[in-house]
This record gives C-alpha cells, sequence and structure tokens, in this order.
C-alpha cells in the first residue's frame, strides 16, 4: 500500500499569482524512507504541510492511508494527524513547562490509537529514550535543562510513541555537528525500521542525502506556472 499517493497536486497562497506547488505525481509506499531536497523557499515546508493535513490543495488528489485529506474538515484532519502522524519539527517544540517524560508521552494524550498502542505510556516513553541513548537521571527534568543533541532526541521519542505509521522530519538536523547528525540518523531509521514507519525528511544539507534508500529533488517533481493574465490585461500588455 502507498502510503502516500498524490496526482496533480497545486497549491498556490492566497494573493500569489503563481503556484508554489505543481506536482505531478508522488507515491511513497509503506515502510520506506524518503528524502526530499530543496533550498530554502523551494516549498518544502509547504508540502509538509499539505502532508499533514494542515493545509489542504487547491487542486488535485492527496491522500494519506488511502484517506483524501482534502475531503476531511480541519478537525477530521487534525484527529487523523494525531492518530497516524508523528512530527518531528526543526525546532523541536518541546514543551518547557513539562519534564522530559511528559514531552514524549504527549501524543498519547491526544490520540486514543497510539495511547493503545503504546500501551503503559511511561514504559514505552523509557524504553524509545534508551534506546535514543538519553541518560534516565534527565527524564524527570525540564527540556530546557537538556543540550540541542538531548532536546533532538526526545524529539523523536515523542514522535514515535504509539507506532504512527508516517513519521514526518522537518530538517531537524540543521543544528547539529556531522557526527552527532549520522548518531542522530541511524537512530531514527533503527526505531522507524522496528515499527515499520515511513520517513519523509526533508532538508537543503545534500550531505543527508547519501543516508536514504530514495533521494526525490522537489525542483525536478515540482513544476509551478503562473496564471494566464485576464483578457483585458493581456490586451493593455500587448499595446506599444
Amino acid at each position: 500500500m502507498n502510503v502516500i499517493q498524490l496526482r496533480d497536486l497545486c497549491y498556490r497562497w492566497p494573493g500569489q499569482t503563481r503556484d508554489t506547488l505543481a506536482i505531478a505525481e508522488l507515491q511513497v509506499p509503506q515502510g520506506e524512507h524518503l528524502f526530499i531536497r530543496g533550498a530554502s523557499g523551494s516549498g518544502k515546508t509547504t508540502l509538509l504541510n499539505l502532508l499533514a493535513g494542515i493545509l489542504i490543495p487547491a487542486s488535485g488528489s492527496l491522500a494519506i492511508l488511502g484517506k483524501d485529506m482534502g475531503n476531511m474538515n480541519g478537525s477530521a484532519r487534525d484527529r487523523f494527524r494525531a492518530d497516524h502522524m508523528g512530527v518531528i519539527f526543526q525546532q523541536f517544540n518541546l514543551l518547557p513547562y513539562l519534564s522530559v517524560l511528559e514531552n514524549v508521552q504527549l501524543p498519547c494524550h491526544f490520540s486514543a490509537r497510539r495511547k493503545q498502542q503504546a500501551g503503559d505510556m511511561q514504559a514505552s516513553a523509557n524504553r524509545l529514550l534508551d534506546h535514543l541513548g538519553l541518560e534516565e537521571g534527565l527524564r524527570h527534568r525540564s527540556v530546557t535543562d537538556l543540550s540541542v543533541g538531548q532536546q533532538q532526541r526526545v524529539a523523536v521519542a515523542r514522535a514515535l510513541i504509539g507506532s504512527p505509521e508516517l513519521l514526518i522530519a522537518d530538517e531537524p538536523t540543521s543544528a547539529l555537528d556531522t557526527d552527532t547528525r549520522n548518531g542522530f540518523l541511524d537512530l531514527l531509521f533503527q526505531e522507524a525500521e522496528a515499527q515499520g514507519s515511513t520517513i519523509i525528511f526533508v532538508s537543503h544539507d545534500p550531505h543527508i542525502a547519501s543516508h536514504f534508500p530514495r533521494v526525490v529533488d522537489l525542483t525536478e517533481i515540482n513544476t509551478p506556472h503562473p496564471s494566464p493574465l485576464p483578457q483585458g490585461e493581456r490586451e493593455q500588455e500587448a499595446l506599444p
């Protein structure tokens, strides 16, 4: 089964005369690890927001796990995202007033499905943090006490808890050195494979691409074009 299936997808920000995204087709099968490469401003974050159901296409079709995102209302998309997707943000978006363990368990409080999948939430959170190498003594402390690398492990554990089918990563390695980045990717792949999750990872960093079995350059599949001018404006442009 394709976890992601999109066809003739277009999205344009309000007030713009040119599509931000115009993608003829993209299919991502279950369990694949896909790297999407693109420069800043190329539409990577817009694509992720469409995949996550935060935005909806202006035209075309977008199905996630067989569900047409364009046919869902906002609250249905929010529930679907909470149940089936884990998101790793570039800035991690951890809550400073919660402990490490509380941050990791947070998705289970928004999704009965992920809570059921996790079972004992604290045990599941500890297991993930064990695998990701976060010291036990840090887990009841605020995430603000952690280094950037440690916060990243918490963000990954939060995305993975409850075994979501789709993991979306928005440039989460941008603040890391090479060794830490490579170690992070190894841990991410290991955990995703253990639970059968599909990974969509976007970045402008070409060095990360070598870690992925499939790489897509967004500029090669995205062919935006401006709308034609109304008839009156075309006639005025043609005047000397």
